[in-house]
């Protein structure tokens, strides 16, 4: 199987992967953590900047496959503290427009380069 794949130029990357990846009309994106793509280093500052960067970096992806956030159909949110879910819920809720795309937000211990936030998200291109 030959992959059909996404690399945004102006989305960093910390491992070995794409940025996303087609499954017929289904973007699938890897998680983005706050980097910074000018110097590959993670944001400083508190959750909501962190997330912000998250987007800006996943709009990127986005509009690299020819996308945007109204093609969101799914987006999961990985926080290293909980307490942080209602300022990241503030970011997320400026990003996107009613009807929100499906949503999964989840507890866990850490994450890469120390991010407290990380976003992936599944998109679908319409015909």
């Amino acid at each position: 199987m030959s992959r059909r794949t996404v690399n945004a130029s102006n989305a960093a990357a910390v491992g070995p992967y794409s940025h996303a990846t087609w499954a017929g009309d289904l973007l699938f994106c890897s998680g983005q953590t706050p980097l910074d793509p000018s110097n590959g280093k993670l944001v400083d500052g508190n959750v909501a900047d962190q997330t912000r960067q998250c987007f800006d970096n996943l709009f990127q992806v986005l509009e690299a496959a020819g996308l945007e956030p109204d093609d969101v159909v799914s987006v999961n949110v990985y926080l290293t503290d909980m307490d942080d879910f209602a300022q990241m819920n503030e970011i997320y809720a400026t990003r996107f427009s009613s009807p929100y795309p499906a949503r999964t937000t989840i507890g866990c211990a850490s994450l890469p380069l120390g991010a407290r936030i990380e976003i992936g998200l599944t998109a679908k291109r319409h015909s």
